[in-house]
């Protein structure tokens, strides 16, 4: 494994501008984009390693996400729940766990443990 140079400098300097575009990053394995439903059911998962800087770009915003000018820009209100998909997904640029799956994360809206 080994990050290539375009997948490091989308990570470092692509991903703080866009809006919503959460990174996960796990020592070791190659990049992946994963997309989460609304339940963080898995979606999709796009391998980035052997992607450009200027594609992985080009897909996020084919995703919906709003690309800001500069991180601390303001976003504009009707980008606030961009990506605007029927499903409020998750962009999540990680590797798979040792089991294969990703942490759940925690949803407020559902207690299975009361």
């Amino acid at each position: 494994a080994g990050h290539s140079p375009q997948v490091k400098a989308f990570v470092t300097q692509d991903i703080p501008l866009y809006h919503n575009l959460e990174m996960k990053h796990l020592p070791g394995a190659d990049p992946e984009l994963v997309l989460l439903g609304h339940r963080y059911e898995e979606l999709q998962r796009v391998p980035l390693s052997d992607m450009t800087r200027e594609e992985i770009n080009q897909l996020v915003q084919e995703l919906g996400f709003y690309r800001k000018e500069t991180p601390d820009a303001p976003v504009p209100e009707e980008f606030q729940f961009a990506p605007a998909k029927p499903l409020p997904t998750l962009l999540h640029l990680q590797v798979p766990t040792a089991d294969g799956k990703t942490p759940p994360k925690h949803d407020k809206e559902e207690h299975p443990d009361l």
